[in-house]
C-alpha cells in the first residue's frame, strides 16, 4: 500500500512523519473521527481516541473494527479532569479535536448541551494542553461558524464569526475561544494552535440524523421516498478525506513552525460546478439503481433557519500549505455512494475503506 509523500509536500511535512507519534483524536467514534483514526493507524501512529460511545446504529466505528488498533477511551469532552489526566498519562504530541454536537436541528432541541459540548469542550482541550507534551493542536469547527448574510461570496478566514442557530453560534464561539487561548497563553509558546473550517463533509459510514446523504440511503434501503425540504439549496459537498488531509498537513507544519501557522484555516471543496440538493439526490438514485423522491414544501414550517448558500475561500491553504481539493463534487459523491453500496452488499468495509484511502493517496500524487 502506497503511503508516501503526498502532492507537493516537502519531505519534512510528509504524512509519514506521523509514524510512531502519539496522536490524540477526540470524537474518534464519530464519522470523521473514524476515518481519521483509520488513516493515522495506516501511517503507523499511536492513536489515542477519546470520545463518547458511537451515537448512531449502525456506526462506522464498529463496522470497521478500528477499536482493536487504537487506545480506545470512552469519556465526555466536558469532563476537564479526565481529559487532562489522559493527556498527562499518554503524552500525545498531536491533538485533533473533532468531538462535537454537530447537528443543527439537535441544537434547537438541546441548546445548552450543544453550547456546553462545543464551547466548553473546546476550552477544556486548550486548557488541558498548557504545559503538556503537545506540540500541535487542531480544533475542527465548521463553515457555519461564519456570520452568513448570504451575499453570494466565499468566506475568508478573517470574516466575522456569527450564527443564527445554536449550533452555528456554538461553533463561532469555539473559534473565539480558540483565538483567545492562542493569544493569551500560546502566542510565545512552542505549541501550535490552529482552527479548521470545512464544508459539508460526505463519505461512507455517516448515519447521522437529519443529514442529506445518510437520509437518502436510509430511505432507499427501506424503499421509502426521499423527502427534500430545500431542493434548491447549494452545499459545498466535500469528500471526507479532503479536510482530513488538510488537517494532517497543517498539524505537521504547526509542530515545526508554531508561530507561522497558528491561525484559522479554510479547507473548502472543489470549485467545479456546484450541485443543489435535488441534483445530488438524482445522482444518488442513478448510481444506486433505484429510489424516488418528493419535495416537501411547507411555508409555515420555520422551526429552524437553514442557509441557502455557504461557500469557503481556501486560497490561503492553497498557497501556504500546498493543499488543494482533489475530488470534484461528482467524484466525491461517487466514492460516497460506492461505499454504501458495498456496505449494503455486506462486503468487508474496513478493507474497502482502506482501499478508498489508498485511492485518494494515489490521486494526491498524480502531479508529482
Amino acid at each position: 500500500m502506497y503511503l508516501g509523500k503526498l502532492g507537493n509536500m516537502k519531505k519534512e511535512y510528509s504524512v509519514n512523519n506521523f509514524k510512531n507519534k502519539t496522536v490524540l483524536v477526540t470524537g474518534h467514534t464519530g464519522f470523521i473521527g473514524t476515518w481519521m483514526s483509520l488513516w493515522l493507524d495506516m501511517l503507523g501512529a499511536n492513536v489515542i481516541g477519546f470520545s463518547q460511545k458511537p451515537n448512531t446504529t449502525p456506526s462506522m466505528f464498529k463496522i470497521t473494527g478500528i477499536k482493536k488498533n487504537i487506545t480506545h477511551i470512552i469519556g465526555d469532552i466536558t469532563n476537564f479532569h479526565k481529559l487532562r489526566q489522559i493527556i498527562e498519562i499518554h503524552k500525545p504530541e498531536f491533538v485533533f479535536h473533532l468531538a462535537a454536537q454537530s447537528i443543527v436541528r439537535t441544537s434547537y432541541e438541546y441548546p445548552l448541551k450543544t453550547f456546553e459540548t462545543n464551547v466548553m469542550g473546546t476550552a477544556n482541550i486548550l486548557e488541558s494542553i498548557k504545559n503538556s507534551s503537545v506540540k500541535s493542536c487542531i480544533i475542527m469547527t465548521s463553515d457555519k461558524s461564519y456570520e452568513n448574510k448570504e451575499f453570494g461570496r466565499r468566506f475568508k478566514e478573517n470574516d466575522p464569526m456569527g450564527g443564527s442557530d445554536p449550533y452555528s453560534a456554538s461553533k463561532g464561539a469555539a473559534e473565539l475561544v480558540t483565538s483567545a487561548y492562542r493569544d493569551s497563553f500560546f502566542r510565545n509558546s512552542k505549541i501550535g494552535i490552529a482552527s479548521v473550517r470545512s464544508g459539508n463533509v460526505i463519505g461512507g459510514g455517516d448515519w447521522s440524523v437529519d443529514r442529506l446523504i445518510p437520509d437518502c440511503f436510509r430511505s432507499i434501503t427501506k424503499n421509502e421516498k426521499i423527502i427534500l425540504r430545500n431542493p434548491n439549496a447549494i452545499r459545498p459537498w466535500q469528500f471526507v478525506l479532503e479536510p482530513i488531509f488538510g488537517m494532517f498537513s497543517l498539524a505537521l507544519r504547526l509542530r515545526k513552525k508554531p508561530t507561522h501557522f497558528s491561525e484559522p484555516w479554510n479547507f473548502g471543496p472543489s470549485l467545479d460546478k456546484k450541485l443543489t440538493v435535488e441534483q445530488v439526490v438524482k445522482k444518488i438514485i442513478k448510481q444506486w439503481g433505484q429510489g424516488k423522491y418528493e419535495i416537501y414544501s411547507n411555508k409555515k414550517d420555520k422551526s429552524y433557519h437553514e442557509s441557502k448558500l455557504l461557500m469557503l475561500n481556501s486560497t490561503k491553504a492553497n498557497k501556504l500549505l500546498q493543499w488543494k481539493s482533489i475530488y470534484t463534487n461528482t467524484e466525491s459523491l461517487f466514492e460516497t455512494i460506492e461505499w454504501y453500496k458495498q456496505y449494503n452488499d455486506k462486503n468487508n468495509m474496513k478493507d474497502f475503506t482502506l482501499k478508498q484511502i489508498e485511492k485518494y493517496v494515489i490521486n494526491m500524487t498524480k502531479d508529482d
